[in-house]
């Protein structure tokens, strides 16, 4: 079968993973989005021969237009299902059909058409012109936060389309549900269309403070022994956070911004964050503690809203002790503009650092201290993607469809990775080098001298008794319980 070359060779580099694929054309319009427990065995299945000899036409079709391939790896096939709505939503791909697989997982449906609209669950997304939330895996989460959203915000749970006085006699949802009760009066159209919209406005994200609201009767109704209440409405909690964060790693969940996206998110950012001119260049910073004795830090740069990985950099934090992140955040943010004044680089428009309040304080005073206080720096809490300023403004809270969020969430979240990965490596390697403290007769020098022969552990547990036996200091029968400790 004739393929582009790069479809060819990216046929051979794909991951045993589920995630979601996108197919473009030659014009590089997407053309179809599909997700797969194994994108390895779907994606390869469909430029088989056999496949063009049975495939239906419309599959057949499909395979001589694709160009190019793209796959995105998630954790699970639920992570990858909602990937998939999400995209397809967005780009509307002409190849794909109406998702199949929805009426697997529970999604809000939200009527703004209905004279009294409410809330219901639903199992298909269709394109009605209705609301959608969701869907999400949890039914046990769209259930509680549908429960809760009804409750909160005054809605009718009730069936008739336009309840009248009628419907209301037969409905005590005012007393037990705490029902504006439109129907009988109690709120005028437009405030129960006041209240509706509020409750799509939370449902969409944009209302967090209302689950704070939630963890502090929690824990008021703890303080006075009402665990059975407490409890109650810590399960609340729980739900409304996990529908945060369900939505969140959907919206996010989408290809890498293109260069018009990444420039509109950087202009929107500069308005919003009062920036005295566009952040071409962003430089993230991130802390990853080691067995709360180790610490490591990351620095990932964004030039023009897009990553550029030539100028990531590594730091293993000196003269912390512990995991205090604040403390090591004022280490790395001091060593590396301390190096770029004496290297005369260009400095960042934006400096973004993960945490709060705490950890951008200790990183301002490092820059005040540098004579660089005039270089913008927010902090970014990762619990509801909170934008942390330290100029009295308080904590900024952007939609999640926000592309100034998602540029700033990017590149958190790229600087958390790397950060994991080195310490990830750190942790492989002080393990492994601990295997030699537990074995008895080898102290520091004769530690150095294996070090300073093999080069590594690894290496160390594949080489032979003589070999070992070479090292000055090291006999035979040491050698061999060097191997036996290692192997």
């Amino acid at each position: 079968m004739n393929l582009p070359p790069i479809v060819r060779e990216k046929l051979n580099k794909l991951p045993d993973k589920p995630g979601c694929y996108l197919m473009r054309d030659r014009k590089g319009t997407i053309i179809y989005v599909g997700k797969a427990v194994s994108l390895r065995r779907r994606v390869q299945s469909y430029f088989r021969d056999s496949t063009m000899r049975t495939a239906p036409p419309k599959v057949r079709s499909l395979i001589h237009s694709v160009a190019d391939v793209e796959t995105f790896t998630v954790r699970s096939d639920a992570e990858a299902l909602l990937m998939e709505s999400n995209l397809i939503k967005q780009y509307r791909p002409r190849f794909n059909i109406l998702l199949r697989d929805d009426k697997r997982y529970l999604a809000l449906r939200a009527d703004p058409h209905e004279p009294f609209p409410r809330i219901v669950t639903c199992r298909i997304v269709r394109g009605d012109h209705a609301l959608y939330f969701g869907p999400f895996p949890s039914s046990t989460v769209v259930r509680a936060v549908q429960d809760f959203t009804e409750k909160r915000f005054g809605l009718r749970k009730c069936k008739p389309i336009a309840p009248d006085g009628e419907t209301f006699k037969h409905c005590i949802n005012d007393i037990v549900r705490f029902c504006s009760a439109p129907c009988a009066g109690r709120v005028t159209p437009e405030a129960y269309r006041e209240r509706f919209d509020e409750a799509c406005a939370f449902l969409r994200g944009e209302r967090l403070g209302v689950i704070e609201e939630v963890k502090a009767q929690m824990e008021a109704v703890a303080r006075e022994r009402k665990f059975e209440k407490a409890a109650l409405l810590r399960d609340t909690w729980i739900a409304l956070c996990e529908m945060v964060r369900q939505r969140r790693r959907v919206l996010l969940s989408t290809p890498e911004m293109h260069g018009t996206d990444a420039l509109e998110g950087l202009r929107e950012l500069q308005a919003l964050i009062g920036l005295p001119a566009l952040p071409a260049l962003i430089e993230g910073f991130d802390i990853s503690n080691l067995f709360g004795t180790h610490s490591v830090a990351s620095m990932v740069v964004v030039a023009e809203g897009l990553p550029d990985r030539r100028c990531y950099r590594r730091f293993r934090i000196r003269t912390v002790e512990g995991a205090d992140d604040p403390r090591s955040m004022a280490e790395v943010i001091r060593r590396r503009y301390t190096r770029v004044l004496g290297e005369v680089k260009p400095l960042p428009g934006l400096v973004l650092i993960d945490g709060g309040v705490t950890q951008l304080r200790a990183a301002r005073a490092e820059l005040e201290a540098l004579g660089l206080g005039h270089l913008p720096s927010v902090g970014l809490a990762e619990r509801f993607e909170e934008i942390v300023t330290d100029d009295g403004r308080g904590p900024l809270r952007l939609p999640l469809e926000s592309k100034a969020l998602k540029v700033l969430i990017r590149l958190r979240d790229e600087a958390h990775r790397f950060a994991l990965d080195y310490h990830r490596r750190l942790r492989n390697r002080i393990i492994r080098e601990s295997a030699l403290d537990d074995i008895p007769g080898i102290g520091a020098m004769r530690k150095a001298a294996l070090l300073t022969r093999f080069g590594s552990v690894q290496r160390l547990s594949k080489a032979t008794p003589e070999e070992i036996d070479a090292v000055p200091g090291i006999d035979r029968a040491l050698a061999e319980a060097i191997l036996r400790k290692l192997t």
